[in-house]
C-alpha cells in the first residue's frame, strides 16, 4: 500500500516541479517585458518616406471559408499602401462554396484595379505550408505579407511593419492580435485572456530578453529572402509558422515584434472550433520541439536562449503534467494519509500559480488595450482569471492527446478552425456549415473526468482535508463545461 501511496506522490511531485519551472521562466518573460516597456515607452514608431516603399506580396491562404471570404478581401484593398507597389495572392485550396465567392470576389477586385491573383490546387498536399511554398515562385514582392481569412488588417499595416526591415538582419515582423468578437461570450473572452499573454508577455518578453521569437502564421511580413534561405516552407509539422521561424533564426535571421501594431481577428465562437485550433496548435508545438531540439542544442546561441527556446518548443507540453497533476490528485488525498505528510508541504507550488496570475494581470490589465476603467478591468480580471484556469485543465485531456500524438510522430490532417463572421451578439453559428457533426470519444471521457473530480471533492470533505478541494472544484467546472459545449455546438442534421 505504501509503494503505491508513494508513486502516486512521486507522479504529482514531478508535474508540480515541471509546471512550476516553467510557470517562473514565464514570470521571467514578464521581468523582462516590464523592463523593455520602462526603457522604451518613448520610442517613436519607424517610417518610410513614401518613394521608398518596396513591393509587397500579400498572400491570403484560404480554406472553406465561404462565411468570411468577401469581409477578407473588402478588407484588404483598403491598404494605405500605393496600388502599383503590392499584389494579392489568393491562396485557395477550398472545396465548397469558397471556390466561386473567391472568384467571384478576385473578379471584382481586379475591374477596380488592383493587381490580384487567385491560385487554387485541387488537392491539399502539404495543407497551408504546401499553399505558401507552392505560390513561392509567382511572389513577385520583395516582401510577404500573410494573413489568415478570420484577419481584418487595418490600413496602415504595411507602412507600419515595413520600415522595420532597414535593418537587413530582420527577416520577420510579427504584429499583436487583436479581437473583434471578444465580448461575444464567455468561450471568447478567455480565449482573449490567452492570447493577450502571448502577444504582450511572452512575444515582446522573449524580443526584450534576446530570445527566439516565433511568427505566428498571420499579421506578419517575411523577407522572400529570409524564407528561402531558412529553406522555405516545410509542412512536416502542423505549426509551420513556428518552424520557420526557428530554422530562420538558427540561420542568423531576426524577428521582431511590434506590440503596438495589431491586427483584428475572429476568435473561434463555438467549442469544438477552439478544441481543434488547440490540437492544431499543441501537437504541432510537440513536432517542432521533436524536430528543431537538436538543432537548438546544437547551437552556438547562449545557454541562457537554449532554455527559454526549450521552454517555448515545450509550452504545449505542460498540459500533460496539468493533467497528471490532476488525475493523482485524487488518489494523493489518500496517499499523503498513509504516509501522514503535512499538507501545507504543497504550499511551495503555489509560486507557479502566483507567477501565472502575474503574467495574466499584467496581459490583461496594466497594457490597458481595454477601454475600460483599471477598475473595471481588474474586477473582470479577478471574476475570469479563476473560470480561465478551469477551462486550461478542462483542456487537458484533450491537449495531452495532441501533443503525445505529435512527440510519436503520428500524422494527421491540418484541421482548420471554422470561421462564421461572428462580430457581435446579434450574430449567430447555429445551423450553419463547419459545424462537428459527431461527438467524440475524447468528449466523453471529459464527462467522466468531469465526475471523476466531483468524487474527489466529495473525498476530500469526507477525509476533512480541503487541501485540494478548489483544485477539484475547478477542475470538475473546466471538465464538465468541455463536455457539455462540445456536445452543444455539434449540429445533428
Amino acid at each position: 500500500m505504501h509503494i503505491i501511496a508513494y508513486i502516486v506522490l512521486a507522479v504529482y511531485l514531478i508535474a508540480l516541479i515541471y509546471i512550476t519551472v516553467y510557470c517562473l521562466l514565464q514570470f521571467q518573460l514578464l521581468f523582462y517585458y516590464k523592463r523593455f516597456h520602462r526603457l522604451h515607452k518613448n520610442d517613436v514608431e519607424k517610417t518610410l518616406p513614401a518613394e521608398q516603399y518596396p513591393y509587397v506580396t500579400i498572400q491570403l491562404p484560404v480554406f472553406n471559408e465561404m462565411y468570411v471570404m468577401d469581409r477578407l478581401l473588402d478588407n484588404i484593398i483598403k491598404m494605405d499602401y500605393p496600388k502599383d507597389r503590392y499584389e494579392i495572392q489568393v491562396l485557395d485550396d477550398s472545396t465548397d462554396e469558397t471556390i466561386e465567392i473567391s472568384k467571384k470576389g478576385v473578379a471584382r477586385l481586379k475591374a477596380q484595379g488592383f493587381n490580384v491573383e487567385y491560385i487554387h490546387r485541387v488537392d491539399r498536399t502539404g495543407y497551408k505550408a504546401g499553399a505558401l511554398k507552392a505560390a513561392m515562385p509567382k511572389v513577385k514582392g520583395e516582401f510577404i505579407a500573410i494573413f489568415d481569412a478570420d484577419f481584418l488588417p487595418r490600413p496602415d499595416f504595411l507602412k507600419r511593419t515595413i520600415p522595420y526591415f532597414d535593418n537587413e538582419k530582420v527577416g520577420v515582423v510579427q504584429t499583436r492580435w487583436e479581437h473583434i468578437n471578444e465580448d461575444y461570450s464567455l468561450l471568447t473572452r478567455l480565449q482573449a485572456m490567452q492570447l493577450n499573454v502571448h502577444f504582450t508577455v511572452e512575444q515582446n518578453g522573449r524580443y526584450a530578453g534576446d530570445c527566439l521569437l516565433q511568427f505566428n502564421g498571420t499579421a506578419g511580413v517575411w523577407r522572400k529572402t529570409c524564407i528561402e534561405d531558412a529553406g522555405g516552407w516545410e509542412a512536416d509539422t502542423l505549426t509551420e509558422d513556428l518552424d520557420l521561424s526557428y530554422r530562420a533564426q538558427l540561420k542568423g535571421w531576426e524577428v521582431v515584434f511590434l506590440e503596438k501594431v495589431a491586427a483584428p481577428a475572429e476568435l473561434p465562437a463555438e467549442m469544438n472550433g477552439l478544441k481543434s485550433q488547440q490540437f492544431r496548435w499543441m501537437k504541432g508545438g510537440a513536432e517542432n520541439a521533436r524536430k528543431l531540439m537538436p538543432a537548438v542544442w546544437k547551437s552556438d546561441m547562449s545557454f541562457h536562449k537554449k532554455l527559454h527556446a526549450t521552454s517555448h518548443l515545450l509550452a504545449s507540453t505542460v498540459y500533460i503534467f496539468i493533467f497528471l497533476a490532476g488525475v493523482f490528485s485524487v488518489p494523493l488525498l489518500f496517499a499523503i494519509r498513509a504516509l501522514d505528510i503535512p499538507s501545507h508541504y504543497f504550499a511551495v507550488f503555489l509560486l507557479g500559480l502566483m507567477s501565472v496570475a502575474a503574467v495574466y494581470y499584467a496581459a490583461n490589465v496594466q497594457t490597458r488595450f481595454s477601454k475600460d476603467s483599471m477598475v473595471k478591468t481588474t474586477f473582470k480580471f479577478i471574476i475570469l482569471f479563476p473560470v480561465f484556469l478551469a477551462l486550461s485543465m478542462g483542456l487537458s485531456l484533450h491537449n495531452t492527446i495532441a501533443v503525445l500524438q505529435g512527440y510519436r510522430g503520428k500524422k494527421s490532417p491540418f484541421v482548420r478552425t471554422p470561421k462564421f463572421n461572428i462580430k457581435s451578439l446579434k450574430d449567430s453559428f447555429d445551423k450553419r456549415s463547419y459545424l462537428a457533426s459527431k461527438i467524440s470519444w475524447t468528449t466523453i471521457f471529459e464527462g467522466l473526468f468531469c465526475i471523476y473530480f466531483l468524487g474527489g471533492v466529495a473525498a476530500g470533505l469526507y477525509l476533512q482535508d480541503v487541501t485540494f478541494l478548489l483544485f477539484h472544484i475547478l477542475l470538475a467546472v473546466g471538465y464538465g463545461s468541455i463536455c457539455f459545449y462540445s456536445v452543444k455546438h455539434i449540429s445533428f442534421k
